[in-house]
């Protein structure tokens, strides 16, 4: 199926909050890398999001170009032609953008969605405020879901603070990992709950970046339910947020079905899935170190240091922690159409 429409990404989001699911956001750098999301959302018959970061976007435009805006189109476009072959509705999306790198990433991108017409580059943008005083992080979101909404985008937009580190941004481990409700009807009056363009809320309730044993990080599901009853009481909406689940390596899987039931329709896979593409690659290279290396003048291996050889091992093995990821968050067999 080709890259899902606008009306398609928020038929999506709509079925996963009413159907109790969420979709798995996976982190991709490459065209490999989007191509195993692509295959682990058909084998487990998902519809999902795909998504680069401002530093996989830099990596993408090539290691000595660094231009963030050219890696992300370049990869929509390649996701645009191969996405075709696979029986799933996937949306393009933009992970965290801090207010330093805005000019150089989302706001250009999504003038380029602006000067092309029709549908846009990108199904969906992030702006992470989380580093920045919530009025102004209201202030930017104004500004940019106004754009957003002009283009057909969905805006992300996060209050609140993830703990740990991703892309070298680090978030401290404080209250400030807890969103209140507070902060969450201060968002509803600043950017209204859906009538002045379409958004989804990261909010916290102890996420922390990074990767950690089962149990080491101190979720709070019920926040979440404490946002959305205290803007839901005053907008009269019930679950009046799209919420985005950030930080889930290690949580447990009850902790990630209770967030889904208080409207969590999306959540982020990056560290799991990198590991589980690098594994079969550091298994393939210990087990045929000398065929990948020319050992003492010999002359290797080609069949074995060919990077296809091991590249199908760790896309498999990517793949394959996808379709997990659709089975723990509940989307695996809702695909559409």
């Amino acid at each position: 199926m080709p890259i899902a429409t606008p009306e398609v990404y928020a038929e999506m989001l709509d079925r996963a909050k009413a159907g109790g699911f969420a979709y798995p956001a996976i982190n991709v750098t490459s065209s490999q890398t989007l191509n195993a999301a692509l295959r682990g959302f058909a084998e487990a018959e998902s519809d999902g999001i795909v998504q680069i970061s401002t530093g996989g976007a830099d990596f993408l435009s090539g290691t000595t170009v660094k231009d963030m805006v050219a890696g992300s189109v370049a990869l929509a476009e390649y996701a645009r032609v191969v996405a075709r072959n696979y029986p799933v509705n996937v949306a393009l999306h933009t992970d965290h953008c801090p207010k330093d790198k805005l000019d150089g990433f989302m706001r250009p991108l999504i003038e380029l969605s602006l000067e092309r017409g029709g549908d846009p580059i990108f199904n969906s943008h992030m702006w992470d405020g989380s580093a920045v005083p919530l009025d102004e992080n209201l202030s930017i979101a104004r500004e940019l879901l106004e754009k957003c909404h002009r283009a057909n985008i969905i805006m992300e937009m996060e209050i609140g603070v993830v703990g740990g580190e991703e892309d070298g941004v680090v978030g401290e481990i404080n209250e400030k990992l807890y969103t209140t409700p507070e902060d969450a009807l201060a968002t509803a009056e600043a950017v209204g709950v859906g009538e002045q363009g379409r958004y989804m809320l990261a909010a916290t309730f102890g996420n922390v970046h990074g990767v950690y044993k089962p149990g080491h990080v101190k979720l709070r599901p019920p926040v979440l339910k404490d946002i959305q009853d205290a803007v839901g009481a005053k907008y009269g909406k019930d679950k009046p947020f799209d919420l985005v689940f950030h930080g889930g390596s290690g949580s447990l899987l009850e902790e990630i079905h209770e967030a889904i039931s208080y409207g969590v329709v999306k959540m982020n896979i990056d560290t799991d899935t990198q590991y589980a593409f690098t594994r079969p690659i550091a298994d393939h290279m210990f087990r045929n170190y000398d065929g990948v290396l020319k050992v003492d003048g010999d002359v290797g291996n080609k069949k074995v240091y060919d990077p296809r050889s091991y590249g199908k091992s760790a896309e498999t093995a990517m793949a394959a922690r996808i379709v997990q990821a659709c089975q723990d968050l509940k989307s695996a067999g809702t695909r559409l159409g």
